[in-house]
C-alpha cells in the first residue's frame, strides 16, 4: 500500500486496526476464509479509491464492513446463489445501514468482539503446523502482508504465502467449525492460541536468526494480539498472565540492544532505559491473573520471575531466591529442560556456579537439548565463573557455532576471547 499522503497513512492504520474485524464478521456469515478475506480486501481497495476523493469516513471500520457485506451480497448473486440465509444476509446489511443510534452500535460492537474470538481460534486451529498458524494469525489478526510476515521470519515470500494459502485449504477440507470452542475443549484451544501467541512475540524479543538480536515489530504486534485476547477473554488468567509476561519483557528491549546493535544480556543492561509505562501494565496484568487464581499457571508464573528483574533497581538487588524458588514451581507446572536451565542459572546467582553445574551437567543427555546453543552458553558461564577458562572457552565456541544469530554468536565468541585472556 502507498503512504505517500496523510490519507493512505491514515488508511494503512485503519486497516492495520480494523482488517480482523471485518475479515471475522464475514467468515461468520460467509464460513469461507478464503472468500472473506478476498471481500475485505476488496473493501480495503474501495477505501483506497473513495477515501482520497471523500476523506476519511467518521467511522472508517464500520465503512469497511459495510462495503465489505456489500461486495459479498453483489457475489452471491452473481453466482446465483441468493438463497434464504443470503437472503438474510441482505436484511442484515440494511439494518446495520438504517440503525445509527448508540446502543445499536454497542451490540454491533459485541457482535463483532465474539467473531475476533471465533477468527482467533481459527486461526490457530491445532489442525495446522504451528509455522502455518502463525502466518495465518499474522495475516488475518494483525493485517501484516505476506511480504512482511516472511522479512520479520527471514523466510521467502512465495514460501509463507503458500503456508497460508495451504493453511486455508486444510482448515477448509477440516471443515473446521467458525466457534469458539467450550468446556475442556476451550482450554485445549486456548493453549494453542497463547502458544502462537508468545511464538510470535519470542522471535521479536530474541530473534533465532538474521542480522538483529531483537525485532520490536514482532513483540508489538504479539502484545497487540494478547491484549485482544484480554479484553475477549477477561475471565481467562492465562491469558492475562501471558499479557503481563509480555509487558515486562517488552518494557527492556531498548536497553537489550547497545548504541551499534550488538547485544546487551539482562545484567548489563542499563536499567533507566527500561520502559516503565510497560512495566506497570505488566505488574497490573499479572495482579489481575493472580485475582482470577491462576498464579501458578504457566505464563503467570514466568510474568512473576520477569516482575522480580523489573521491581530490582540495580543486577545486585535482584531477588535470586524467589526467582530460584519460582523455576522450581515452573518446572512441577510445566517440566522441560529449558526450565530447568533457567532454574540452574538462577541457582547460580543465588547460591554459586557449583550448586549449578550439576543441574546443567545432567541436561547434556537430553535430545531435546543437543541443538540448543543456551545450553553451552550457561555452561560455558559457569565455568568461567570457576575460573575453568579453558573449558569455558570451549563452550562458548560451540555455543557460537550453534545460533544462527549474528548478533548472539559475536557475543558469545567475545565471550570466548573473554576465557583466552583469562589464562
Amino acid at each position: 500500500m502507498s503512504t505517500t499522503s496523510p490519507t493512505h497513512r491514515a488508511i494503512d492504520a485503519v486497516w492495520r486496526i480494523e482488517s480482523a474485524r471485518v475479515i471475522a464478521g464475514l467468515a461468520r456469515m460467509l464460513r469461507d476464509l478464503d472468500l472473506a478475506e478476498e471481500l475485505a480486501q476488496d473493501a480495503l481497495v474501495a477505501a483506497l479509491e473513495t477515501w482520497p476523493r471523500d476523506g476519511v469516513p467518521g467511522n472508517p471500520g464500520a465503512w469497511l464492513m459495510t462495503t465489505a457485506k456489500r461486495r459479498a451480497i453483489d457475489r452471491l448473486r452473481r453466482l446465483q446463489l441468493l438463497d434464504r440465509k443470503h437472503e438474510e444476509l441482505a436484511r442484515e446489511l440494511e439494518d446495520i445501514q438504517d440503525e445509527r443510534r448508540s446502543r445499536d452500535e454497542d451490540a454491533l460492537d459485541h457482535d463483532i468482539d465474539d467473531d475476533l474470538l471465533r477468527l482467533v481460534f481459527v486461526s490457530c486451529h491445532p489442525v495446522l503446523s504451528m509455522d502455518a498458524r502463525v502466518a495465518l494469525t499474522l495475516r488475518l489478526l494483525c493485517g501484516l502482508t505476506t511480504d512482511e510476515i516472511a522479512r520479520a521470519f527471514l523466510a521467502a515470500e512465495p514460501t509463507v504465502a503458500q503456508r497460508i494459502v495451504r493453511a486455508k485449504r486444510t482448515l477448509a477440507e477440516a471443515d473446521v467449525a467458525f466457534e469458539v470452542p467450550r468446556g475442556d475443549a476451550l482450554q485445549e484451544r486456548l493453549a494453542s492460541v497463547l502458544g502462537v501467541v508468545y511464538l510470535v512475540f519470542n522471535e521479536g524479543y530474541a530473534a533465532t536468526s538474521g542480522d538483529d538480536w531483537v525485532r520490536p515489530a514482532l513483540c508489538e504486534e504479539a502484545l497487540r494480539l494478547g491484549r485482544m485476547l484480554a479484553a475477549l477473554t477477561p475471565r481467562e488468567p492465562e491469558v492475562h498472565g501471558l499479557v503481563a509476561l509480555m509487558e515486562i519483557q517488552a518494557s527492556r528491549l531498548h536497553a537489550r540492544v547497545g548504541k551499534d546493535g550488538e547485544a546487551v544480556l539482562l545484567l548489563d543492561q542499563d536499567r533507566s532505559r527500561w520502559d516503565q509505562l510497560l512495566i506497570r501494565r505488566g505488574l497490573e496484568a499479572l495482579a489481575r491473573a493472580e485475582q482470577l487464581g491462576g498464579a501458578f499457571g504457566p505464563y503467570a508464573l514466568q510474568a512473576a520471575i520477569a516482575a522480580c528483574h523489573a521491581r530490582a533497581r540495580t543486577a545486585d538487588a535482584t531477588d535470586w531466591v524467589r526467582i530460584a524458588t519460582l523455576y522450581a514451581a515452573l518446572a512441577q507446572v510445566n517440566p522441560s529442560p529449558v526450565v530447568e536451565l533457567n532454574r540452574a542459572v538462577a541457582v547460580s546467582m543465588a547460591t554459586g556456579p557449583a550448586s549449578a553445574l550439576p543441574l546443567v551437567d545432567r541436561l547434556q543427555d537430553d535430545p531435546a537439548m543437543k541443538h540448543y546453543h543456551l545450553l553451552p552458553s550457561v555452561r560455558g558461564d559457569l565455568l568461567f565463573k570457576l575460573a575453568r577458562h579453558d573449558e569455558a572457552r570451549a563452550e562458548f565456541e560451540r555455543a557460537a557455532a550453534m545460533t544462527r544469530n549474528a548478533r548472539e554468536q559475536a557475543l558469545l565468541l567475545a565471550r570466548a576471547r573473554e576465557c583466552a585472556a583469562a589464562d
